[in-house]
Formats: structure tokens, sequence, C-alpha cells
């Protein structure tokens, strides 16, 4: 071979080198983007870790909150609101009930026949009306006028013959989702208004008064026996069903509780009188926070960009509104460490995007090679041909805040069981286990509604482990979680029939 075919061969072998040595650069580089990326899932892991011992320790902070916000106006995170609801539905109500459910931008009209025995409801009949745009920011006759126009409408249809509770006046509950000081278990006074109304007139004032003078305008004989909101009509619905019931929990879009307390308890109230010895309290959990939550800088990002920072911090790590945002954020740190995502995506950027149940579609997909997540990230993220070694990491960013949600609800929901001697700890009167007299043990329920725990199966999975593992194998076949669907229709019905014109004025202060 000639000095020419040798400078080629050289070339050639150069060449190769320098190809080879560029391709092993770049497969360096991409191992150390992934590196980065499979770091952020390690640092998120540990950030949302929960074990028993700080879901305890969570336990014990909600039940502290709890004495706090019972003790005094303004002495805790949570509000701990007096409902002036006492005697909760018990099987003997009898007779036809109806329910008026604002709740948004729709409400509903609900007339409930009962049997007089517990779990004896013997039919229900529904209508949903949407509220028409301009009531929503026109004045409160207006809205409230239509509202009974609509009743009045509903009243007629039905049929001849229909059993009325004595002394024949129809009785009504009223759910009304919007932030409300009761002042009695069938009055309350309007604070602001959320979800699109902005009716000036109607704040300050009592929205029961409000509308049982609309009522009465249209010439209906029904009086507006009680004011709920969600939550205790889903308490209301589960004693209904079941007397052990003692405490109920939302968790779907928001998430709020509510149980019952002793009236004794309620300090901040002394002087407060039932004749069952009891009240509801609706507690706004939302609202909880403790420095034993595992937040993390997306936790910290989301509040610092929402329109109430250091506000409904247990609600932001918990509910339906914010889980899929939060993985958002984190899958947008990844793209930001690494090219495996594929060409950035202003989508990733935009906050809420991406909503919880397309999160929980891609928790759950099964499939091989992860199709679902692979059409979400694509169609809602513009992520398309994401790699399924990356959509693998996607579920696992899913799980480990779903994971966390789940474990956090439940050590709420213990806390409330902590506070009321429920949970095991406070002596055989409350609860407490004892090996040579198991059969002391109270049984316990709580209702529980919201789609984040009944339509989500991993959810609702890690959160009934989680209420095992911290109230402990002895403990914990005695709670019982309950589904109950349709507190805030049904359940505002029970509590009327409960607080009837004959159970009136049992609830006063000294």
């Amino acid at each position: 071979m000639g000095r020419l075919g040798v400078g080629i061969a050289m070339g050639c072998a150069v060449a190769a080198c320098i190809v080879a040595a560029a391709m092993v650069g770049k497969r360096v580089k991409r191992r150390r983007k992934w590196k980065k990326m499979v770091k952020v899932l390690e640092e998120l892991e540990e950030s949302c870790d929960t074990p028993v011992a700080r879901l305890k320790q969570v336990v014990d902070a909600m039940a502290v909150e709890m004495h706090a916000g019972l003790a005094s106006e303004g002495g805790s995170k949570l509000k701990m609101l007096l409902t002036y609801v006492d005697k909760l539905p018990n099987g003997s109500e009898k007779g036809t009930y109806y329910a008026l459910d604002l709740g948004g931008t729709n409400f509903r009209v609900l007339r409930v026949h009962l049997g007089d025995q517990r779990s004896a409801i013997l039919g229900q009949d529904i209508e949903r009306q949407p509220i028409p745009q301009h009531l929503m920011t026109s004045t409160s006759k207006n809205l409230f006028d239509f509202i009974a126009s609509s009743l009045k409408d509903f009243i007629e249809k039905e049929g001849n013959g229909l059993e009325q509770p004595s002394p024949w006046r129809r009785e009504l509950g009223f759910t009304f989702s919007f932030p409300v000081k009761q002042t009695s278990v069938s009055s309350g006074i309007l604070m602001k208004w959320t979800k699109g109304f902005a009716i000036e007139d109607t704040i300050g004032r009592d929205v029961s008064e409000c509308l049982q003078l609309a009522i009465s305008n249209k010439g209906l004989d029904v009086r507006v026996a009680a004011l709920v909101n969600d939550t205790v009509g889903t308490l209301a619905l589960g004693h209904y069903n079941d007397e052990d019931t003692v405490a109920a929990v939302i968790i779907g879009t928001g998430t709020n509780a509510c149980y019952l307390e002793r009236a004794d308890a309620i300090i901040k109230c002394q002087g407060l009188l039932t004749t069952s010895g009891g009240m509801v309290i609706n507690m706004e959990w939302g609202n909880f926070w403790s420095s034993h939550l595992p937040r993390t800088s997306y936790d910290i990002d989301l509040d610092v960009a929402s329109p109430n920072p250091n506000d409904q911090g247990f609600e932001k790590m918990i509910s339906g509104m914010y889980l899929g945002d939060i993985v958002r954020r984190v899958l947008l740190r990844m793209s930001e460490e690494s090219d495996d995502f594929g060409p950035s995506s202003s989508k990733l950027t935009i906050p809420f995007v991406l909503r919880t149940p397309l999160m929980a579609s891609m928790h759950e997909d099964y499939s091989p090679d992860l199709s679902e997540v692979a059409k979400i990230l694509e169609e809602v993220l513009e992520l398309p041909d994401v790699p399924v070694k990356v959509r693998k990491l996607v579920v696992k960013v899913c799980d480990v805040i779903t994971r966390r949600a789940a474990r956090l609800a439940a050590a709420g929901i213990v806390g409330i069981l902590k506070k009321i001697g429920r949970d095991g700890s406070g002596g055989i009167a409350s609860g407490k286990f004892r090996s040579d007299r198991p059969s002391r043990m109270r049984r316990t329920v709580v209702a529980i509604e919201g789609g984040l725990y009944t339509r989500y199966t991993l959810f609702r999975e890690y959160l009934n482990e989680a209420m095992k593992e911290i109230l402990g194998e002895e403990v914990s076949p005695y709670v019982v979680l309950r589904v109950m669907e349709d507190g805030s229709g049904i359940g505002a019905a029970l509590v009327a029939a409960a607080n009837s014109a004959s159970e009136a004025d049992r609830v006063q202060l000294q």
C-alpha cells in the first residue's frame, strides 16, 4: 500500500474515531440528562414520603388544632364552625321532605319520601336547573324568586296523596355551598360569593330568610327547616343509614370534614345547650396546616401562584383541584432537565392544563406500552412520541403525588377520631382496645363522598391502606369508611326531617 493509501486509511480511522467519540459523547450526555430526570423523581419521592410515624404526627397535629379551634375564635387554622345541627336523622323520620341544592352554576330540587325506619328512603324525585347567567350578577330578589318559581313548578307536578309530616306544612333543607356564618340550624349570613356569583345586596344577609321570603311570595306553604353545606348533608345521610356514623369527609374537587362533637367541648360557646348534648361541627379542614405535612417546592410554587396564598394548605395537597397541577409542575421540571420528553411544549407551563381526572387516567394505565399516558401527553400537553421509559416515569410521578394525598387524608380522618376518642387511644369508653375484652371496642363509621375517593381506585386503596397502618390491626376492623351518594341533596332533606317544626328550638344559648 502506498503512502496515499496509508494516508486515506489513517484519515478514515481518525474520522471513524471522531464519529465514535461523538456518538459516545451523545450517549454519555443523554445518560446524564436521564439521570437528572431520575434524580428529580427520587427527590420527589423523598420529600413526599409519609411513613407511619409521620402520619401519626399529622394525626396529633389535627387533634390539637381541633381543640384550639373549639377553644376560641381564630385560635386555629381550623375554623371549627358551629352548624347548630344537634339532632341527626335516626330512621324514625316519616313523610315527604324537600331539598334545594345550590352549589354553583346549577341547582337541584329534590323530594324525598321517608318510611319510618332506618335506611327507608321509599323514593326520590330530582330536577336539575341551570342558573341563568344574568342572575348570577343580578339582585338577591331576582335570584331567589327564580329559585322559588322552580320549586313551585316542581311541587305542582307532584302527585296527590303524598303523606306530609305534621303539621302538614312542607319542610325543606337548603344546601348552600358558599361561605356562610351559621346563626341557627335554619339560618346563616352570607360572608361572600364565590364560583362566579357577584350579587352585592345578598352579602351580610340571611340567605334562608331571602329564600323563605321568595317562597312565601309565590304562595307556597314551605318552611326552610335547615341550612347546611354538603359535608353536613353527607353526615346526616350516613347517620340515617347507620347510627354509628360520627363524621363525614368529602374528598373531591375540594375537601372538607365535619363530625359530631360534645356540646361541653365547644369552649368558645360556653352556655350552649342542646337536648342531645352534642352538635355537628363544620371543620373547614382544607385550611389545616402543620409543619409535619411533607411539603415540596412544587407545593410552595403552586401556593404562591394561587389566588389565596398561605390559605387552604391541606386542600392544596390532597384535593382533586390541585393534584393534577402538582404533577404538571414536576413534569415541567423534568422536561427542563432532559430532552427525553421531546421538543419543549408551552402547554407544560400552563397552570391546571393537566386536570386530576387525566392524571388519574395516566396513573391507572395498565396497558403494556402505556398508550393512555402517551395519548394524554400528546393531546393535552402537546408532547408527542414520548418514549415508554419516560412514560413510566410519568406514571411514577402520578403515583407519588396521589399516594401522599391519600395517606394525608387518612391521617386527617384518624385525627378526627382521636379528638373524639374513637381511634383506640383514649380509654375503653372512647374506644380503646383491650385484648381481654375486645367487645368493648366501639364500632365507628365515617361517611365519605367525593369523586377522588369513589372513582379513583388507587387513591381509595392508598387511603384505606394508610387507615389500617395508623390505627393498627387491633383497632382498624372497628373503623368503617362508608361511601355515601348525594349527601348535598338527600342529606339536606333528612336534616330538614330531623329538624321539622315539631322539633324546633332545641338549641339555645343560656
